[in-house]
């Protein structure tokens, strides 16, 4: 089921990014804040990719000390970056709508396959760190060290950020080009 929902996933943000584009408005104030956004958000992915064992170990440790779904939180501020750079509102109301369809349903569905292969410590991690949004401080498993094996260009790479890093490029450069053309 994970892949499935990981391909309705990308094939919804496909059938949005040509439309998007097409009517996207963008202006240098507009691309210059949503930049800043989206490197935001590509940073948050990239802290939480670098960081995670998938499936191995229970990430409680670096991003994951604040929000238990830290890539799906960068997601949305790339996307809310991308929205803003774009100019037009109206997909940024699509934007909401998509997220908490897919991103609420995939979310919830990966916490019962975590309290499936993690038990108690996945359910003690839960009870104190968010789904989404995250917390102000640090989450501590049992008042000790929050749990983190650390940052790893590796685990980068193994789970295969840097695709997300060049579709943010090429989404800010389309927009960017597109401004510059039509301006």
């Amino acid at each position: 089921m994970r892949g499935s929902v990981r391909e309705v996933r990308l094939r919804v943000v496909w059938l949005f990014l040509l439309p998007f584009y097409f009517w996207a408005a963008p202006t240098p104030q507009g691309l210059v804040l949503g930049t800043g956004l989206g490197v935001l958000g590509l940073g948050l992915r990239a802290w939480a990719a670098g960081s995670i064992r998938k499936y191995r170990e229970l990430a409680t440790g670096g991003p994951y000390a604040y929000t238990r779904n830290p890539l799906y939180l960068g997601s949305f501020i790339l996307g809310v970056g991308l929205t803003v750079a774009g100019g037009r509102w109206l997909f940024f109301v699509l934007l909401m709508a998509f997220f908490l369809w897919i991103y609420r349903t995939t979310a919830l569905r990966e916490a019962v396959e975590l309290k499936e292969l993690f038990g108690e410590a996945y359910e003690t991690y839960a009870a104190g760190v968010p789904l989404f949004l995250p917390r102000v401080t640090a989450f501590r498993a049992d008042g000790g060290q929050s749990g983190s094996s650390g940052f790893s260009w590796a685990r980068y790479h193994r789970n295969r950020e840097w695709e997300a890093a060049l579709g943010g490029v090429a989404g800010f450069g389309f927009l960017a080009v597109k401004m510059m053309l039509w301006d």
